[in-house]
């Protein structure tokens, strides 16, 4: 391999190369100051009290069943077979 000038130049200076020394103060203004968060606010008691009573006291709701009092439409059964198409025939 021939070596050219600028090779050698170029080799020479990356071996005499020597990095600034760091110091303390270079990350100032690139890394941002470490804060902790504010610790979360307590429950207070007598809510949990009052929140836990509202819940023992709720109906149970149960899919399928319709509330008491709810004048809703009965649920549709979509696997039944419609008599009409018995008869039939398929197209395939």
């Amino acid at each position: 391999m021939i070596r050219s000038t600028f090779t050698d130049l170029y080799l020479r200076e990356i071996r005499n190369y020597k990095a600034p020394p760091l110091k303390a103060s270079d990350s100032e203004g690139h890394v941002q100051k470490f804060s902790a968060p504010k610790p979360p606010q307590s429950p207070e008691d007598g809510d949990i009290a009052r929140d836990l009573k509202d819940y023992e006291e709720q109906e149970v709701e149960l899919e399928g069943q319709a509330a008491t009092g709810d004048g809703g439409a009965p649920e549709e059964n979509w696997f039944e077979d419609d008599p009409d198409d018995e008869g039939a025939p398929t197209a395939h």
